[in-house]
């Protein structure tokens, strides 16, 4: 038997094989690889080693607060037109002035809260701080001005000029600390508007506190919006520090607290009276302080 062989040779393997590259190619590619590599490290590094630059404190305008204490406001002969403008303006009323306060405000750092602040105790009209109490005292804390509300209880009057402010959005406004006496900030967190107001359009918020001390306040941190600092006048607001307040007892605490819980509103409503103070302490005149340099800022207390 004959055996036929083939004599067709067999394919060779089929082999996957990358293109040749240069040396110069592989030369290049390495170095912009090393070079884009080094370049994001540098920057990492450079965002962790570089501190973020401060808020810039810079005082840009100057204000004066006029605070006094009226005997008359609670009067029984006073009309419903009466409010703090005509009980207890001119001599004849009997106000005890407790002194003047001069505010040194962040211009640069919440350039919108300053601008309202500024615009509330320059226009002298229903919607001023001027003639306006100061509606509760926190001691060894703060004290808290600007309540919107009616006019004839010496509240601050309906704001339809001011602009709207969108410093209260901005991370960066809540940057600075409640860390001793003297500190202004806009009330956020702490602020005591009725509800019914808040839900207006039109609503700004313009009240605000200053911290008196002896110690800072943590727990004002990072929820209210601080714009400025007293220059002058901190005895002032010891003094107005001092003044009583009414503050419940400690079962009526307590009963208020259950009503509360009970979903009472009443609960709420009473207990928007503590911390009031005992006597009517008032803004009787604020304004700007014009000075020939407004940056240059003096040594703070």
């Amino acid at each position: 038997m004959i055996r036929c062989h083939s004599s067709l040779p067999s394919a060779p393997p089929l082999v996957h094989q990358r293109p040749h590259l240069s040396a110069s190619a592989l030369t290049r590619r390495s170095l912009l690889l090393s070079a884009a590599t080094a370049s994001a490290s540098a920057n990492s590094l450079a965002a962790l080693s570089l501190p973020l630059p401060p808020p810039d404190i810079t005082i840009t305008d100057r204000v004066f607060m006029d605070f006094s204490v009226c005997p008359n406001y609670f009067r029984p002969d006073r009309t419903l037109s009466d409010d703090l403008s005509t009980l207890c303006s001119g001599e004849e009323a009997g106000s005890a002035p407790i002194g003047r306060v001069v505010l040194g405000l962040y211009g640069r750092h919440v350039p919108l809260t300053v601008s309202n602040f500024k615009t509330m105790c320059t226009d002298h009209n229903a919607s001023s701080y001027k003639y306006t109490l100061v509606n509760k005292i926190f001691p060894g804390q703060y004290f808290l001005a600007g309540r919107q509300g009616r006019r004839d209880k010496g509240e601050v009057g309906p704001l339809p000029d001011l602009e709207r402010n969108t410093d209260t959005v901005n991370s960066k406004a809540f940057e600075l600390k409640h860390s001793r006496a003297g500190v202004v900030s806009l009330c956020l967190s702490e602020n005591d508007d009725d509800e019914k107001i808040k839900m207006d359009t039109n609503y700004r918020n313009v009240e605000f506190l200053i911290t008196t001390g002896p110690g800072p306040c943590p727990h004002l941190d990072n929820r209210n919006i601080v714009f400025g600092t007293v220059l002058e006048g901190l005895d002032v607001v010891t003094s107005i520090a001092s003044i009583p307040t009414y503050m419940p007892s400690e079962r009526i605490r307590q009963f208020n607290d259950l009503a509360e819980l009970l979903g009472d509103e009443r609960a709420q409503n009473a207990r928007a009276m503590w911390n009031r103070p005992l006597k009517t302490v008032f803004i009787s005149d604020c304004g700007e302080l014009k000075v020939s340099n407004p940056t240059l800022s003096p040594t703070l207390p």
